[in-house]
């Protein structure tokens, strides 16, 4: 047994994902660290809150897709805390460009593929605990790129959406209980900001920016 004191010393890490095989693997990666220590782990949103209260780790690793609730809401919980403030890295399976904008946003520190080589999450893991944030170029380079783009509002998402389901501007106006010429004003403004032209096309650019998902579209 190690004594208190060094013990004291390693990066305290809760591992937050609903499949076991990924929380022991990474356990097993960062335990063989001799500064790192993996304190507790969740298999889901509402666990993750109580564990990272119950523990204060130096950092989560926290997947964005899990039951009862989502990563990102598991975030947006922990940053809302006055104490202590959460150093969280995203690791995830689900990489779209409005993924990784939303838990930038959301305060995010590291933002990790599950495909990362294990010398990879080690140093993201001890530059989150120091402080820092770690996203690796090709993600800092599509987050640059998603900020510098036009967003869609709330409503357009949901005329998109509906777009998406074959519906007409009369039908979405039902809808969405807005007229038609409203409707017709939104497709417009999805168009412009998505430089799309046509309907398909802006369903297809948003699906692949994360912004839809559709049997049949998945996120690239």
């Amino acid at each position: 047994m190690r004594p208190e004191h060094e013990d004291s010393r390693k990066i305290t890490v809760v591992i937050v994902d609903d499949h076991p095989v990924i929380r022991e693997g990474l356990t097993e990666i960062l335990n063989a660290e001799n500064d790192i220590s993996v304190v507790g782990q969740a298999a889901d949103g509402n666990e993750a809150c109580s564990v990272y209260k119950q523990l204060s780790p130096q950092v989560m690793i926290l997947d964005l897709r899990l039951p009862k609730m989502s990563g990102l809401q598991v975030l947006r919980e922990l940053v809302s805390l006055k104490e202590p403030r959460p150093r969280v890295i995203i690791m995830t399976s689900f990489d779209s460009d409005h993924a990784i904008r939303q838990a930038a946003r959301a305060g995010a520190k590291a933002f990790l593929r599950k495909m990362s080589d294990p010398q990879q999450i080690r140093e993201a893991v001890r530059r989150v605990a120091r402080g820092e944030t770690f996203f690796p170029p090709d993600i800092a380079l599509r987050l640059v790129e998603s900020m510098s783009k036009p967003q869609l509002s709330s409503r357009e998402i949901q005329v998109l959406e509906t777009l998406a389901n074959g519906k007409s501007n009369k039908e979405i106006g039902a809808a969405l209980y807005i007229t038609e010429s409203t409707v017709k004003h939104h497709v417009k403004s999805i168009l412009k900001k998505l430089n799309a032209a046509c309907r398909t096309e802006a369903i297809t650019i948003a699906v692949r920016r994360g912004w839809l998902q559709i049997n049949g579209l998945l996120p690239n």
